[in-house]
């Protein structure tokens, strides 16, 4: 299974609803309900491996409204005001990104509330979509209006590795 889903060795680990425990910490406490992914407005929690939850940025973008820490019982989900829903933001990937090409293309810029994504304009071609991280939640909006799939939204700390 871990080879249709590109992890060879089993060892990436999946993404897991904003304001979740640290991974050992959220396997423990999470009891498989699937009460977050129920109660997720715009759809992105799925039951993934084993039956935890997991968000699949393809159906949409994480709202931050909470809705899946309030119903999770077990407290695998912890909200609190000094704790930042994840670390995840969006990358764009250069040689996929059809603006790169010189096609015009703003797919990514218009769903991007805090405005995390701008347009760097280039002389005589198009301009060129840049990810401001500072500003970028990891909110997903971006990764399903991408055209070409030239967007994914993943940890800051395989970013700096990259």
């Amino acid at each position: 299974m871990q080879f249709l889903r590109g992890d060879f060795a089993g060892r990436a680990a999946p993404q897991r609803p904003p304001w979740a425990l640290p991974e050992s910490e959220f396997l423990a406490r999470c009891d498989r309900c699937g009460d977050c992914v129920s109660r997720c407005p715009t759809t992105i929690l799925i039951k993934g491996r084993g039956g935890f939850p997991e968000v699949d940025f393809s159906a949409g973008e994480c709202l931050f409204c909470g809705d899946c820490v309030n119903a999770c019982q077990p407290g695998a989900l912890l909200q609190t005001v000094d704790r930042a829903p994840w670390s995840l933001r969006a990358v764009i990937d250069a040689d996929v990104c059809i603006a790169q090409r010189g096609v015009e293309c703003r797919s990514c810029t218009d769903p991007c509330e805090p405005r995390a994504i701008s347009m760097r304009l280039q002389i005589g071609g198009a301009a060129i979509p840049e990810v401001n991280l500072t500003n970028c939640n990891g909110c997903g909006a971006c990764y399903p209006v991408c055209p070409v799939q030239a967007i994914r939204v993943q940890p800051v700390e395989l970013q700096e590795a990259t």
